[in-house]
């Protein structure tokens, strides 16, 4: 649906998949929470399709999930847009003094179908956790009398090198037919760390980016 919302707007990496998807996964998260279930038994329960259910088996095998960490939780989030199935988990700490969020890690599982480059898929796939990261913690525009106020990146926060996760990406090329690996990496990240924040701190941020001075009210809360 297009609408005129009276200022010029483009796309973002990952469509609207990109923060809808962290709607969707944060409230699967919340319920899980809330049956006391596992987040990732309860997606498992939810999922019929069986490529949906390899890829979480298959993240939740590479970042060891169930096994405790000191002062760092897991997240986990999954995604089927564009025909693509991906599960990733973050692994993040919290200054709760100052609000700060680190990612620490990012693993993914992809499934696009038939692989045809699979190593371009996985550095799509890096790329987007990167991007992800950097949008769910630092990215926003922000508008005065109908002027967007930031010019360039000396304004406008990204993700810096020091602060880049590591990314783990495992292609598990099937022989469907292929989705689309460009974006697929984005949309389940800040959901991953959302529900992480949520298993380390017992607090759930519902607005992105995941700023610290949000993190600190919620804490207040």
């Amino acid at each position: 649906v297009r609408q005129d919302r009276g200022i010029d707007v483009g796309y973002s990496r990952g469509d609207s998949a990109g923060y809808t998807r962290f709607a969707i996964e944060c409230f699967i998260d919340e319920l899980a929470k809330a049956g006391n279930v596992d987040p990732l038994a309860f997606r498992l329960g939810l999922l019929k399709d069986a490529r949906a259910r390899a890829v979480l088996q298959a993240v939740a095998k590479m970042a060891d999930w169930g096994k405790p960490r000191a002062d760092r939780a897991l997240g986990i989030a999954y995604g089927n847009d564009w025909d693509t199935h991906v599960a990733e988990v973050a692994e993040v700490s919290l200054d709760r003094a100052s609000g700060a969020i680190r990612v620490h890690k990012v693993w993914a599982a992809v499934d696009p179908g038939i692989a045809v480059q699979p190593s371009i898929v996985a550095a799509q796939v890096e790329g987007a956790a990167v991007m992800g990261t950097s949008q769910a913690l630092f990215e926003r525009v922000t508008i005065k009398q109908g002027v967007v106020q930031q010019a360039n990146f000396n304004d406008y926060r990204v993700i810096r090198m020091a602060e880049t996760p590591e990314v783990e990406v495992m292609v598990m090329a099937s022989n469907n037919p292929p989705g689309g690996a460009g974006d697929v990496g984005l949309p389940p990240v800040a959901a991953a760390i959302g529900n992480a924040v949520a298993a380390l701190a017992g607090v759930r941020l519902r607005h992105l980016p995941m700023l610290p001075e949000r993190v600190l009210a919620a804490l207040k809360r």
